[in-house]
């Protein structure tokens, strides 16, 4: 069967694997026209699991070594029989239009400046909305703002160790409030965006949008 909205999600490490996993039961947007149309969570990395990674992402003994995006989908549909696709390569100005055309909606999970630079090039220019989940270098301060906000920050770039995984449950709650505003907007168009700390979580702001859209069905 045909899925009729594709989200991407750029980065499957601390926030992109967490996310996957939270995020595996979301609907279609509000704006579906058909009760048989399907959502796919399309997952771009060029990254290979480490062992340092499996303390704070979530992947597992058996994706060592792999694709982080192959590893985290074989996970995902064997643990809880959903489809993710995967593109297991580095996403570039060369190769962006072709991998992301589809996607009605780009999350991005990166941890560098060049990367989120590119996405919310991409997203201006395609009109996709899009949303950036971020951690800072401490693993202390996270945000998740949608793009329209969005000011990538050299002096915050780079992302949470994982090494010795204090950091899993922030991660984990980073990842869980993101995964909470995406499936906020499917169901009602409403873009929220959020500070983050150990003190606490901070509603920045708050728009309801009336969403409009060319859908685009693609097999998987």
């Amino acid at each position: 069967m045909p899925y009729h909205y594709v989200i991407g999600v750029v980065g499957a490490g601390a926030l992109g694997s967490h996310l996957v996993q939270f995020g595996r039961n979301w609907k279609p947007p509000f704006f579906a026209k058909d009760e048989t149309d399907r959502l796919l969570i399309k997952v771009i990395d060029f990254d290979r699991v480490e062992a340092k990674n499996m303390l704070g992402q979530f992947h597992g003994k058996q994706g060592k070594g792999r694709n982080k995006a192959q590893a985290l989908a074989q996970s995902i549909q064997g643990q809880f029989g959903v489809k993710i696709a995967t593109t297991p390569y580095k996403l570039t100005s060369d190769n962006i239009d072709n991998v992301m055309s589809e996607c009605f909606l780009i999350v991005d999970c990166t941890d560098n400046i060049k990367a989120r630079r590119l996405i919310q090039s991409y997203a201006e220019q395609a009109n996709k909305h899009c949303i950036h989940g971020a951690l800072s270098a401490d693993g202390t301060f996270g945000q998740v703002i949608w793009t329209e906000d969005f000011t990538p920050d050299p002096e915050a770039a780079g992302q949470a160790t994982c090494e010795d995984g204090e950091g899993l449950p922030f991660h984990s709650l980073v990842a869980s409030r993101l995964a909470l505003v995406v499936q906020r907007f499917l169901t009602d168009g409403t873009k929220q965006s959020f500070q983050i700390s150990h003190a606490g979580t901070t509603l920045v702001k708050s728009v309801k949008c009336q969403v409009t859209m060319l859908v685009k069905s693609v097999s998987w």
